[in-house]
């Protein structure tokens, strides 16, 4: 039965996203034979089908130097999809107005249709343009909190999360600016929830470079990290052995103390993509009450959807996933999904204080529109 239903979804989306692609096809053509140009049909449909199947290609058993062309090319695609079908429905509702309050004049004018296209183009390239280079900032997120009663003191959290190395046009680049970034905040500890890597180890393009950018984080009590979904599959003993080469101490589902002053958990993926080998998540409820009251907790958890895990027993939960949506308007989204999908939450005064934060890289589109890479600084007092 569950099959049947991952069939029939699969279906679903499968004529949703090729229906859209056939009307922004068809938008597109329409404007091109305004502009006068000369379009070979059968050559047009190739191009489109390509740009399409793309998304999917690049996940095939083709060869690798072609599967990463495809891969490259839905990378891109897909967000200027998005955008080209935000533009085309509302050019398109623009000029369906238009007609029926007969500001417009039927039949629709040609000069109509001609600025109908023109505004789409010039709006998606405009849009996804500004996402390309806002992929390429990073923002600074400041928090300051009291957990319980324990003075910890100004201790400084710097969190990270979503870094997707390997992923296309991606945080690999500004490794270099995003290290010093977090040297410069001085931190006591630095906590990486999750997704470093991008399913692949093999698609980092220098993994000796990024080690040795890792190896040069300077951080009091040393930088921790936990596993989050897309860290997993095949090559996860490659990520874990960059990982302890990076002299990063990789947590899963058990804890360390930090000077005594508190309790540093790192939580497993409920949920990593190919699996994580004999790794497995597990209950850690038993574990936190053997730490006692007197000394902070914090967990973190990859995915903020397991935040009703825990309670009054844990003080701070970190989080990543959801990139706040990356895309807008995909922020709409998260935050119906997750009670906490950005920023600090607190359900209320006996739950624990949840900061999810919008990740430093992107995954899929190497774009941001209306969400941004951000570093965040956390202060203990």
């Amino acid at each position: 039965m569950n099959m049947l239903r991952i069939i029939l979804a699969s279906v679903i989306v499968l004529f949703v996203y090729g229906g859209a692609n056939f009307y922004i096809a068809r938008r597109l053509y329409q404007w091109l034979g305004l502009l006068s140009l000369n379009i070979n049909v059968k050559v047009y449909t190739c191009i489109v089908i390509i740009f399409a199947l793309s998304l999917f290609l690049g996940f095939s058993p083709l060869p690798s130097g072609i599967r990463g062309v495809f891969a490259w090319i839905g990378a891109y695609w897909i967000g200027i999809f998005v955008y080209l079908l935000i533009f085309t429905l509302v050019t398109d509702f623009a000029v369906l107005i238009g007609s029926i309050t007969k500001l417009i004049p039927a039949p629709t004018p040609q000069s109509v249709l001609f600025y109908r296209g023109l505004a789409t183009v010039l709006l998606t390239a405009g849009v996804v343009s500004y996402g390309l280079f806002n992929a390429s900032q990073v923002r600074h997120v400041s928090y300051e909190l009291q957990l319980g009663d324990t003075a910890l003191g100004g201790m400084r959290v710097v969190l990270i999360s979503d870094s997707h190395l390997g992923a296309i046009n991606n945080f690999e680049k500004n490794l270099e600016k995003t290290i010093a970034a977090i040297n410069d905040l001085t931190p006591d500890i630095v906590c990486i929830a999750g997704d470093i890597f991008n399913d692949d180890f093999y698609n980092i393009r220098d993994p000796n470079r990024a080690s040795n950018l890792f190896r040069s984080i300077d951080a009091t009590y040393g930088v921790f990290a936990c596993l989050g979904n897309h860290d997993g599959g095949s090559t996860l003993p490659r990520m874990i052995e960059f990982l302890e080469r990076s002299n990063v101490k990789l947590l899963s589902d058990e804890y360390v103390l930090i000077d005594d002053r508190l309790a540093l958990f790192g939580r497993m993926d409920s949920r990593p993509i190919g699996g994580s080998g004999e790794l497995r998540r597990r209950d850690i409820t038993s574990v936190i009450a053997s730490i006692g009251a007197e000394l902070p907790v914090i967990v973190m958890e990859h995915n903020p959807s397991h935040i009703y895990e825990y309670g009054g027993e844990v003080d701070l939960i970190l989080a990543g996933h959801t990139h706040k949506g990356q895309l807008f308007p995909g922020g709409l989204i998260t935050r119906a999904m997750y009670t906490a999908d950005y920023g600090h939450y607190q359900k209320d005064s006996g739950s624990p204080h949840v900061i999810t934060t919008s990740g430093i890289g992107s995954w899929g589109p190497p774009m941001r529109v209306g969400t941004n890479n951000e570093i965040v600084d956390i202060v203990l007092r």
